[in-house]
């Protein structure tokens, strides 16, 4: 069992037979009461986010999860998912669209990410903070339109939307944060 002691931002745990990770999480010492820990807890099969009050000091139910990270390639998605290999057993396996959920937008051949698997099985796929996407489709800038100014829609190679400043042009590398999916740089190609 997982004490609230160990609690910490990050920790994957098993709550109820679900693998959770905890995303955010606040200690709570009243004036009138026991202290307690408010945390938000992302489950990683779903990636749904729960709120959930542990007491400090009492048994919270949780334990270790079963996890383990397995660095694979990425190769290519068709009709029936996203296929990748593992690099060390040269192993293929195919994850479904629930399981990349928002991440596939990111996915280039030959790409290297880790892939999470719990009790044995795939759940979901981790990602580099950032990744170069080149832009497929964009608005030209109009005469006049500084670094400063707005910003307009635009398509990249993999078919991610993302908003990039008025300057950016088809054909351009950008810098993109996974984690944001926001634009962060042109990159020199």
């Amino acid at each position: 069992m997982i004490s609230t002691t160990e609690f910490k931002k990050g920790l994957k745990l098993e709550i109820e037979g679900k693998p959770y990770e905890i995303v955010f999480i606040q200690f709570v010492n009243p004036g009138k009461g026991s202290a307690f820990y408010k945390t938000k807890l992302r489950n990683l099969e779903t990636g749904l986010v729960i709120e959930r009050t542990f007491k400090s000091g009492v048994d919270t139910g949780a334990v270790q999860a079963d996890l383990h990270d397995i660095e694979m390639e990425y190769m290519y998605g068709d009709h029936s998912g996203f296929h990748f290999m593992d690099q060390a057993t040269y192993e293929s396996i195919c994850l479904t669209d629930e399981q990349v959920t928002d991440t596939k937008g990111f996915f280039q051949e030959g790409m290297r990410l880790k892939v999470l698997y719990y009790k044995g099985k795939p759940i979901s796929v981790d990602l580099p903070n950032f990744v170069v996407l080149r832009v497929k489709e964009t608005d030209p800038g109009l005469k006049g339109d500084t670094a400063s100014g707005g910003s307009k829609k635009a398509v990249m190679e993999t078919g991610l939307q993302i908003n990039v400043p008025l300057f950016v042009k088809e054909g351009e590398l950008l810098k993109i944060d996974t984690r944001t999916c926001e634009y962060v740089e042109r990159v020199k190609g």
